[in-house]
C-alpha cells in the first residue's frame, strides 16, 4: 500500500525589507524604462504624478516661509525632483544604498540631500513636513508602528496610500516587501488600530484612480501639532 505524500503549504516567510526593496530594483519588478532604477507607474504615470504634484506644491507654497521637507521612500526621485524648489531644505531618504548613490550623482541642488536609511529602524532627519508616498503600503504593521511613533516629531505629514475603493477593513497585516494590502481588500489607515496616530487635523486632498489597476490612490495631509 502506497503512503500518501503530504504536501506542505508554501508559507511565505518574512524577509528583511532592505533585501526585498533591493530585489525590486535589481529584477525590475516595478517595470523598466531603460534607466538603472525605476520606481514604477506610481512615480511616472502622468495621471498619478501630475495631480499629486499640484496638491503638494499648493500646500508647500501656502506658507510665508518655505518649509523643510523629508521625503521618506523617495525612490528614483522622479516626483521629488519637482518639489525641491519649494522647500527650504529637502532631505530624500530610501533604504536601497545603490539607489541613493545613483540619485546623488543625478540630482544636485544646494538645498537637496540624500540619505540611505531604514525608516523603521534609524532616526529620521528633522523637517517641518514629511512625505510618505505609497511607502507604508509595502510594510508590515510592526514596521509601521515604529514609524508612526517617529512621525510625531513632524508638524505635517502628507501621506499617500493605495487603497480599495469603497468600505474596507483597514490595516490587515502583510509581510514587508511581498505585495500590498490591496490584495487582502485592505489598506493603511494610520488613525485606526493598531497605529492610532494622533493628529490635530486631517484633510483629504486627492483621490485618483491608477490607470489599469484596481483601487484608488488617496493623499491626506495631517497636521500633527
Amino acid at each position: 500500500m502506497k503512503k500518501k505524500v503530504s504536501e506542505k503549504k508554501n508559507i511565505k516567510k518574512p524577509w528583511p525589507t532592505k533585501d526585498a526593496m533591493e530585489q525590486v530594483y535589481a529584477m525590475q519588478l516595478w517595470g523598466d524604462d531603460t534607466s538603472n532604477f525605476y520606481s514604477g507607474d506610481g512615480s511616472h504615470h502622468p495621471k498619478i504624478v501630475e495631480p499629486y504634484l499640484e496638491v503638494v506644491t499648493s500646500f508647500l507654497t501656502s506658507f510665508e516661509q518655505p518649509m523643510s521637507v523629508c521625503d521618506l521612500g523617495c525612490g528614483d526621485f522622479n516626483v521629488g525632483k519637482e518639489l525641491v524648489k519649494y522647500a527650504e531644505k529637502y532631505v530624500a531618504v530610501d533604504i536601497v544604498e545603490e539607489l541613493i548613490a545613483y540619485n546623488k550623482k543625478k540630482f544636485k541642488q544646494d538645498n537637496l540631500e540624500f540619505q540611505c536609511l531604514d525608516i523603521a529602524v534609524d532616526n529620521l532627519p528633522y523637517a517641518n513636513c514629511v512625505l510618505l508616498r505609497q511607502v507604508l503600503q509595502h510594510l508590515s504593521n510592526a514596521e509601521i508602528r515604529t514609524i508612526v511613533h517617529k512621525l510625531t516629531a513632524f508638524e505635517y505629514v502628507i501621506l499617500t496610500e493605495h487603497l480599495p475603493e469603497g468600505e474596507f477593513i483597514p490595516n490587515n497585516d502583510i509581510i514587508s516587501g511581498q505585495g500590498i494590502r490591496l490584495k487582502k481588500q485592505s489598506g493603511v489607515n494610520l488613525l485606526a488600530s493598531p497605529f492610532n496616530f494622533k493628529v490635530k487635523e486631517q484633510k483629504h486632498v486627492l483621490s485618483s484612480i491608477p490607470p489599469g489597476q484596481k483601487g484608488i490612490i488617496v493623499t491626506t495631509i495631517y497636521k500633527v501639532f
